[in-house]
């Protein structure tokens, strides 16, 4: 897709961060916003920062695991535009970090449910419909970095964001007889509020093994200030739909950044590969003590990554 004038764009998360960023850069190219979030400050936020703007804008408070509420916002959408969006931007997201073996049911629940679960939602919902207009569409994902790879920090997120990177495999090649287009956003840090994940948790969730508290979340704060920009971001991401690329890699050089990820999975396949890998691995710690990355200053003291107090089984600093 090259002509997004008049195009209608539903942008999930769309009031702060990746989502907001988006928002602003194809409402500059000439599309018609839809932003859906969760948290009434921030549809707040972003309905001031519209205002007076030259863009049309419609806002919908919207918790994307709820199946019943996706579809009230659908047909909303039509009601409101006519139609169905042509292009729909799953970019809500939710993280939550300590160690793997520490995650409850409700850590998997929280943080899968959002990043799979409501880009699930998302594709249902609206691909039909998509299809059923007949128009010319793009399908805009936002997946991670942390998909490519296991994280022992963050594994519920990583294992989301992989199963969304394979989601949009699957329905890049299916779409394509719909004049229908797939874009995988797969970026490393964005400076948004994710940190603030905890705050919209539902509490029949809350059960963590995970040591949260507002120590971490202003730590996370910190970490994601040295991302790149929403906004930046977003122009990068126009690009690749323009482009019709399916993995859009904010890089300078995305095919290398890719060959190395696939390379640690070629080498996990071999017993010397394995000798390999833990070699590069062990390289990588090395430069990491003796160049401390400032992304990562204060987590330690903060107990970022930890296991919540009482779980003495988990081998981390809090136990050591």
């Amino acid at each position: 897709m090259k002509d997004f004038k008049d195009k209608v764009a539903f942008i999930t998360g769309g009031a702060s961060g990746a989502g907001l960023g988006q928002a602003k850069v194809f409402s500059e190219a000439g599309c018609k916003i839809v932003i859906a979030d969760i948290r009434q400050d921030h549809l707040d936020e972003a309905k001031a920062y519209f205002k007076g703007k030259n863009a049309r804008v419609h806002f919908i408070k919207l918790d994307i695991t709820d199946r019943k509420a996706y579809t009230k916002a659908a047909d909303e959408v039509e009601e409101v535009f006519g139609g169905p969006p042509q292009l729909l931007f799953n970019t809500a997201g939710v993280n939550a970090f300590g160690p793997a073996e520490a995650s409850t049911f409700e850590d998997y629940d929280f943080v899968v449910g959002i990043c799979l679960g409501g880009v699930i939602n998302g594709m249902v919902t609206f691909v039909p419909r998509m299809i059923k207009s007949g128009r010319p569409g793009h399908i805009a994902t936002v997946a991670s970095m942390g998909g490519l790879m296991g994280a022992s920090r963050c594994a519920p997120y990583s294992a989301a964001k992989a199963g969304v990177i394979n989601l949009m495999e699957s329905y890049y090649t299916a779409l394509k007889p719909y004049n229908i287009g797939v874009s995988c956003l797969c970026p490393a840090g964005i400076k948004t509020n994710i940190g603030e994940s905890s705050y919209i948790r539902p509490k029949h969730l809350e059960n963590t093994g995970y040591n949260t508290n507002e120590k971490t979340v202003a730590f996370m704060a910190h970490h994601y200030s040295f991302g790149i920009d929403p906004v930046e971001l977003a122009q990068i991401f126009k690009k690749g739909i323009e482009n019709d690329v399916l993995y859009v890699l904010p890089f300078p050089e995305p095919d290398n950044v890719m060959k190395r990820l696939i390379g640690r999975m070629v080498n996990y396949t071999t017993p010397e590969g394995m000798k390999r890998q833990a070699e590069l691995d062990k390289q990588m710690m090395e430069e990491r003590k003796n160049n401390p990355n400032p992304m990562m200053e204060g987590a330690e003291e903060a107990g970022w990554g930890m296991a919540k107090e009482g779980l003495n089984w988990v081998k981390d600093a809090r136990n050591k």
